[in-house]
């Protein structure tokens, strides 16, 4: 790593994106301090500048926080399986500390609102729903759908079929595939409870109030590749996402 942009991303924020991966990946413990800057400097080979500004992002999106002639230290969870969501990338992310377990395999059916919100010409849909654990704990079941010609991609993958279990995410499993990438993900955040399905994957019971996030990822075309819906459960999770001004 240099102080130059690598691959158009500013070099700051790929150090503060690479110690928010290593802080939900539990490499630094709660409350605990992470390196100065002069050791972190020395060990992605950049600036003690350049580690000053990844601070400022991490103290901004309340990652870490700051001690006067102290040092940095992580923000207490209270157990709370951590994610910090500001691109693709981070959303790709989630494998490098989680595991992907199916409760139903994918399948092709029929879902009039699903097919709807992909925007299909067709009522069929393929279907996946799968739960998240981090360190052995469940906390979050997702249900993805995609269309027919996006999934014929990873419709054979073991990981996927009954039983199947993966480190990886379903959009990390299909990008390679794709004739072009997905660039966009448009999010919205409600709450709701849990059904049946989803109180069995998280061990809750049933009506229990969740944290639900809808996706639609885009690709460069603009077309919809994918429509996920996760249900998190609020004790066993944290949602932080870093909001900027916008510049003219």
């Amino acid at each position: 790593m240099t102080d130059r942009e690598r691959d158009g991303e500013p070099a700051h924020q790929l150090v503060s994106r690479t110690l928010r991966a290593g802080i939900a990946a539990g490499n630094y413990r709660d409350g605990g301090r992470l390196p100065t800057e002069a050791e972190l400097a020395q060990q992605y080979r950049v600036s003690r500048q350049t580690v000053r500004r990844a601070f400022q992002d991490l103290v901004a999106d309340g990652t870490v926080h700051r001690v006067p002639g102290r040092g940095t230290f992580v923000r207490e969870t209270g157990g709370r399986y951590l994610r910090h969501h500001g691109s693709i990338e981070d959303l790709m992310s989630l494998s490098s500390d989680t595991t992907m377990e199916v409760l139903t395999p994918l399948h092709r059916r029929v879902d009039v609102e699903a097919a709807g919100r992909l925007r299909l010409d067709t009522d069929v849909v393929y279907t996946i729903t799968f739960r998240r654990m981090h360190e052995g704990i469940p906390f979050v079941v997702t249900t993805v759908h995609l269309p027919e010609h996006i999934a014929r991609h990873i419709a054979d993958r073991e990981e996927i079929g009954p039983g199947g279990t993966s480190p990886h995410t379903v959009i990390g499993l299909l990008e390679p595939h794709l004739e072009s990438p997905i660039v966009e993900a448009a999010q919205s955040i409600t709450v709701s409870c849990a059904d049946t399905v989803i109180a069995t994957g998280l061990d809750c019971a049933p009506s229990h109030p969740m944290l639900r996030v809808d996706r639609l990822y885009f690709d460069a075309t603009g077309q919809i590749v994918d429509l996920s819906i996760s249900h998190f459960m609020p004790e066993r999770y944290t949602y932080r996402v870093t909001l900027r001004r916008s510049t003219p």
